[in-house]
């Protein structure tokens, strides 16, 4: 999925053109041999006998001789041998042609030679005789498939449409979404203006930070859960300044606590995605009364180092390329019939992340 979602923000890359080309591929053999020639081949009926195979032409021939012989109707064999695309000039090269092709007729024969007679006089005398040419019209099983054809034409251009507004919306808007959007430090909190970080690299006794490659993160970001919220879960796409997509990071919920409704929140998921590591890191960020319980300690220890949530604290995560610092900006407990510590109220987050 991360693959798909990178070569449709880069598509002029060497791994989205080899998508197109593959894709016009696939296109142009589902189009021609599976539709155009298996699925709905064009068919047709009283076609011009000119336009049948030499062998069925010579069937042909030799059944316009059997008539003939029967009816004498010189009008009628003329035009059905025009229809061939026969006349006096070529007479006697379709007889010997059409009796290689398997027609039992010579030019020795005498149905044959009164025949060539006629057409070797009537144009010397000035006769016409008149020719009648079957115009090919298709068959009701042609139109339809022609139709069918219209309606599968519509159906790609309507789904070639929702593909690009599905594009549109998802890659281009967002991104120009991104670019609108001013800096997190020029915006003011509707509450309390919450105070940033400066992007300097902190040490502290519990969590070794190291050094950024840069003093500003390639990707920085601000999330808040606010109660009431459960389906709360915020991810971000980490991309260069020139779109190159480096992975995802995010915050979600982790555990609850006590029943009822709206969910009461005890820890929280912070997790970074490298697009080179095959691995999604992870911490737990946990309530003090969830981090003083041994039981619900070790059942999130299996999510994620599990860490006490405390206001102004610095979570750092790391891949082999990425570097992600989580900074706790706001903290409060919720109050109720449970004891004091053991819910969220409300936590905001800052992320950034520099590549290493």
């Amino acid at each position: 999925m991360e693959k798909i979602r990178n070569l449709l923000k880069n598509p002029l890359t060497k791994g989205g053109i080899i998508g197109l080309v593959i894709g016009l591929i696939i296109g142009l053999v589902i189009g021609l041999p599976v539709l155009g020639w298996w699925l709905f081949p064009v068919q047709w009926k009283d076609a011009d006998p000119s336009y049948l195979r030499e062998d069925l032409k010579a069937q042909y021939f030799c059944m316009v001789i059997d008539s003939y012989k029967l009816t004498k109707n010189d009008a009628t064999a003329i035009s059905r041998l025009d229809s061939m695309g026969i006349n006096a000039l070529n007479y006697s090269a379709a007889v010997n042609k059409y009796h290689s092709e398997g027609c039992s007729y010579t030019s020795t024969d005498k149905t044959i030679i009164a025949l060539t007679t006629k057409l070797s006089v009537l144009p010397a005398v000035g006769v016409t005789q008149p020719v009648v040419k079957a115009t090919p019209t298709p068959t009701a099983a042609a139109k339809n498939n022609g139709t069918t054809g219209i309606l599968l034409g519509l159906l790609c251009v309507l789904f070639l449409g929702i593909g690009g507004l599905l594009i549109y919306k998802f890659v281009f808007q967002k991104r120009k979404s991104k670019e609108q959007i001013p800096p997190i430090s020029d915006m003011q909190d509707f509450e309390n203006p919450l105070e940033n970080t400066d992007f300097e690299p902190a040490v502290e006794e519990t969590f070794k930070v190291a050094t950024p490659s840069s003093d500003m993160p390639a990707a920085h970001f601000m999330t808040t859960y606010v109660i009431g919220d459960d389906l709360y879960d915020d991810s971000f796409s980490i991309d260069t300044a020139k779109g190159e997509f480096l992975g995802e990071c995010g915050v979600g919920i982790s555990d609850t606590v006590g029943v009822g409704e709206p969910k009461k929140i005890s820890a929280f998921e912070v997790w970074l995605f490298d697009k080179n590591d095959t691995q999604t890191v992870t911490k737990v960020l946990m309530s003090a009364r969830a981090m003083n319980d041994p039981l619900i300690r070790q059942r999130l220890a299996s999510k994620g180092e599990p860490i006490l949530v405390e206001p102004g604290q610095q979570i750092v995560l790391e891949t082999p390329s990425l570097q992600l610092q989580a900074k706790v900006i706001e903290v409060v407990y919720g109050q109720g019939a449970l004891p004091a510590g053991s819910y969220f109220e409300r936590l905001t987050l800052e992320l950034s992340v520099w590549p290493k």
